[in-house]
């Protein structure tokens, strides 16, 4: 199968299967592992950040920060189409008993106007307060959008003018940087603390990490134990994220190439519209299409192709490093004939 669905279906590289086979290992709960240990100092150093903490999931890694961040009966706000919001079962008011406070965008980004419209500071007693501010680069389901750096920094600024913290879901935070050219530490500056996936275009098989201030870090691993997350020899997992942390990021650049090929023969089947694509994935409307999206998905998978429906008329295709060239062709050949030729 040609697997568009995302980019979390890589499966490990020889040299991380080599890695976790040989991993140095020791207990985590007691902060023994070495591997581990390395992992977490690396990628602080990476985003700029004191200290970092290794934990099973993105999830795991956002929740943490609003948990870190916020108290019961806040607000957070998030971008409407974020993943904070939409993809993790209300975790912020089950965990953390705070709301989101949404802001639509026309195109997934937030800015200082947006975020200053939805702030509630120095409101009446009985309105909700703001507690956190966070961003996502890049953005999901705006279609693996950049958010800007210069939007980043005038939220920040508007949030220290207020003392609310601002917490960066960068879960594919390193294909932003191979798109902008700029390091992962520029892209964090600022922000007080950020999700990175290990698990989503670097290709490890699991695994995200929480970085942040020594003190942030330090009650997160609390609350990690507390959420069920403290894990033992993790250093099978740690030892594929540092190969992926060396081997990922200089090919993430064909992986965009290869969405961008995909959105470009999309772009021109009649009735599909296709969102600008900056990084790895591709959302196609279907609106004008012959086919809806679970249509579509049957078809490509009787060919020998996945991707996956977001909603009844809107498609998401992913490229990752499990996806190549040939397999980008054959997609659009299939695309082709499937929304090109067929008639309504």
């Amino acid at each position: 199968m040609i697997d568009l669905r995302s980019d979390t279906v890589t499966r490990p590289t020889p040299a991380m299967r080599r890695a976790m086979a040989n991993a140095e290992v020791g207990d985590d709960v007691y902060g023994e592992d070495p591997t581990v240990c390395v992992l977490e100092a690396r990628m602080a150093e990476l985003t700029g950040m004191a200290a970092g903490l290794f934990v099973p999931t993105g999830s795991m890694g956002n929740q943490l920060a609003v948990k870190l961040h916020t108290r019961p009966g806040t607000e957070v706000i998030v971008e409407a189409r974020s993943h904070l919001y939409n993809y993790e079962l209300a975790a912020m008011a089950s965990i953390s008993g705070v709301l989101p406070r949404v802001v639509p965008t026309a195109e997934g980004l937030l800015d200082a106007d947006s975020v200053a419209a939805a702030l509630h500071v120095g409101a009446p007693y009985y309105v909700s307060p703001t507690s956190l501010i966070a961003l996502e680069n890049t953005h999901n389901m705006a279609g693996g959008r950049l958010l800007p750096v210069v939007a980043q920094q005038a939220i920040v600024a508007l949030a220290r003018t207020h003392g609310i913290p601002v917490h960066l879901d960068g879960a594919r935070i390193f294909n932003a940087a191979a798109a902008t050219g700029q390091s992962v530490a520029t892209l964090c500056a600022g922000v007080d603390t950020v999700m990175v996936c290990l698990s989503k275009g670097l290709g490890a098989p699991i695994g995200s990490l929480l970085c942040g201030s020594a003190e942030l870090i330090s009650e997160a691993r609390v609350w990690r134990k507390r959420l069920g997350g403290g894990m033992r020899q993790v250093g099978v997992l740690a030892a594929a994220g540092l190969v992926a942390l060396d081997e990922s990021p200089p090919r993430l650049l064909e992986d965009h190439a290869h969405a961008q090929a995909l959105a470009t023969a999309l772009a021109e089947l009649p009735g599909v519209q296709v969102a600008p694509v900056e990084t790895n994935i591709v959302i196609a409307g279907l609106a004008g299409a012959c086919l809806d999206a679970p249509g579509l998905i049957a078809e490509l998978k009787a060919r020998g192709i996945l991707a996956l429906a977001i909603n009844p008329r809107t498609v998401r295709f992913v490229t990752h490093y499990d996806v190549g060239g040939a397999d980008i062709r054959q997609t659009v050949v299939a695309l082709q004939d499937l929304l090109g030729t067929r008639t309504c």
